[in-house]
């Protein structure tokens, strides 16, 4: 097979064609209304869903000097690898997600501007962009869904869709809309999620709709049969449904960056600037419709910018240019800074703004632990960068991180130990060990820090502690390595590792399809096995709040694989395979009885499973007898003082 060929089929097994399906579904008005009837949560307004997407990740309760606090970890950035994740600010946070909630009832908030406030630097912009990220993978999963319409226009044969992304079942006249809302909510009880339809058509889509409307005569099901509805996603980049908006100089600032401007090339094909179809709806409150605006510095904006800021957080409408007030559902976010803010409250003329207003301060950081792990956060050891440059991928680097991190160390690899002085410790290590066959990481390490205080060129103490914590470090990493490979030697029984697999494919099918898995040995139909699946899935991290999220990404999977007539294997999915080898190993490692060998004392069956797990060291890491012993040896040893955290 070509190496081209390799590629295209390596993207093909990885891709889901089922979640891309369900991601692009388009269909008409009555199949959209069979979509609600089953999930009433894709009308959810902005607040809803921002609160709803918040809490999918869980919560942990704590106490704290007597008072009860809450974490939420979505602030934990974990789709990111913490790369955004913000510490030590649980309290501000826990009013922020109040303030959603409160919204999301409708208590009041939805109509007001959310405003972070803090010194720079104390996270205000992180936690918009947190939110930013979150709602565009939200909208991506099947509990975020989402939806939105088109014309169809027969002259031009394709879809002319909503500018401003509406939801669908704004085309329903409000004086039939209570009678829709009860049949489309019709069994649920009062504390299920009940569809309310709320918000006018946009001028675009009211334009159409009158004109479908006297070309049918007045026949509303003629008219919505030329509706097309469809799944749309989230996206800062593609301006769909996530706007950012900061203020420039107080000369060039233009409303119409906000609300839409005059297309003029059209001007001429329809006729009039008041003709909706003339008009760009792609201000930032346009195209931010249905998700969330962020308003950087939001306190440098010019008078006329307010104006609109306050319409759109009391009425949720926004004046385009030539237009009436045009609906939208969107979240408010803006964020400003202590001198802006004592502005705002110095200006008789904020008044107004100030009212509709919630603060919600953003402090710096006083607890100790939680700086330090910022720190941790933003600044790379040397071991992750060794790594990196060694073309390992690292949660939240990229290959323009490696570049940016070599242009900013112009002096990198100008100073350290010459690979002579290494070479000479190996040598001094074998010389010293003369029985052994072969010499291990530590004898070698040994010699590397005692000679440190001969070496000529290393003429401090600090120089040299900072090559001995250096060593450390290196001796940490061995430990996580030997300990990864023993695991995996142990976990290597490729029978097992298939039943188990099949096992727990078996009840994650079970349960992404709400049915019962076949017990074979008493042939009754039991529950999926949740403490199995668990079991597995917290292996590689997988929280609770997303183990449904996993599970469907393996049943997708499959399923995309069964589409191109392959069949699954365990080993073509990275996550899965380590998942389960973590989880043979734990079930295995007793019954090896790895302890054993610190007291020298192993039975014969014991032995034969050792002697098995040591052909594997030699046959796959490239071990011989003496070494596999000495690393059976060290890692029993980790095994023996507790310590059984698996490496990275």
């Amino acid at each position: 097979m070509s190496g081209g060929r390799e590629i295209l089929t390596l993207v093909a097994q990885r891709q889901d064609l089922d979640q891309f399906r369900r991601k692009n579904w388009e269909g008409s008005f009555e199949e959209y209304l069979d979509v609600v009837r089953a999930d009433p949560l894709v009308t959810r307004n902005a607040f809803q869903r921002v609160y709803d997407m918040v809490m999918s990740y869980g919560t942990e309760a704590y106490e704290e000097a007597r008072e009860r606090r809450i974490h939420y970890r979505f602030f934990d950035d974990p789709d990111d690898g913490g790369r955004d994740a913000v510490f030590g600010l649980d309290r501000p946070l826990e009013l922020l997600v109040n303030a959603f909630k409160s919204a999301a009832k409708g208590y009041g908030i939805e109509k007001r501007v959310l405003l972070l406030h803090g010194p720079v630097g104390s996270s205000k912009s992180t936690i918009a962009r947190l939110l930013k990220k979150g709602l565009e993978r939200y909208s991506g999963r099947d509990e975020g869904a989402l939806y939105t319409f088109g014309w169809f226009n027969d002259a031009k044969a394709h879809v002319e869709w909503c500018p401003m992304n509406e939801e669908p079942l704004h085309v329903i006249s409000p004086r039939f809309r209570g009678d829709v809302e009860a049949r489309l909510n019709e069994g649920r009880s009062g504390e299920q999620f009940q569809t309310r339809i709320v918000g006018e058509l946009c001028p675009f889509c009211r334009y159409l709709y009158a004109d479908r409307l006297k070309k049918y005569d007045g026949d509303w099901p003629r008219v919505v049969n030329d509706l097309r509805v469809k799944r749309f996603l989230l996206s800062e980049k593609d301006r769909v449904g996530i706007g950012t908006f900061q203020p420039k100089d107080e000369k060039n600032q233009d409303s119409t960056e906000l609300t839409g401007d005059i297309n003029y090339r059209k001007i001429a094909e329809y006729g009039a600037d008041s003709d909706p179809r003339a008009f760009n709806f792609d201000g930032e409150f346009n195209i931010a419709n249905r998700g969330l605006i962020e308003f950087v510095e939001v306190l440098k904006l010019d008078v006329a910018f307010l104006y609109d800021l306050l319409g759109a957080s009391q009425e949720h409408k926004v004046k385009p240019k030539k237009f009436a007030q045009t609906d939208i559902d969107e979240v408010i976010l803006g964020h400003t800074n202590e001198p802006e803010y004592r502005r705002l409250q110095n200006n008789e003329f904020m008044e107004a703004l100030r009212d509709r207003t919630v603060k919600i301060d953003v402090p710096y950081v006083t607890r100790l632990a939680d700086e330090i792990k910022i720190y941790e956060k933003d600044y790379m050891t040397k071991l992750q960068k060794l790594k990196l440059y060694n073309g390992k991928s690292l949660p939240g680097f990229t290959e323009e991180n490696i570049t940016e991190l070599r242009d900013q160390c112009h002096s990198e690899g100008m100073q350290g130990i010459s690979p002579r002085y290494v070479q000479d410790k190996i040598s001094n290590a074998l010389v010293a060990h003369p029985d052994a066959r072969s010499i291990n990481p530590f004898m070698v390490i040994n010699e590397l820090e005692s000679g440190l205080k001969h070496h000529t060129l290393l003429t401090s103490d600090e120089t040299r502690n900072h090559y001995r914590e250096l060593l450390q470090v290196i001796k940490e990493e061995y430990e996580n390595i030997v300990k990864n490979e023993v695991q995996r030697a142990i976990a290597a029984d490729e029978d097992a590792l298939k039943r188990l697999s099949a096992n727990y494919i078996d009840n994650v099918k079970a349960y992404t399809q709400r049915e019962k898995v076949k017990n074979k040995f008493t042939g009754q139909y039991d529950e999926p096995d949740e403490r199995l699946m668990r079991s597995i899935e917290e292996k590689i991290d997988v929280p609770d709040s997303r183990k449904d999220d996993f599970r469907r990404e393996i049943m997708n999977y499959i399923g995309a694989l069964s589409i191109d007539g392959k069949q699954f294997n365990y080993k073509t999915n990275e996550r899965l395979h380590k998942a389960l080898e973590l989880k043979l190993f734990e079930d295995q490692k007793d019954t090896i009885k790895l302890t054993s060998l610190v007291s020298n004392v192993v039975d014969e069956d014991t032995q034969a499973k050792i002697d098995v797990v040591k052909g594997r060291l030699i046959r796959d890491y490239g071990y011989d007898d003496e070494s596999a012993t000495d690393v059976l040896n060290f890692v029993a040893s980790i095994f023996a003082r507790g310590d059984t955290k698996s490496g990275s």
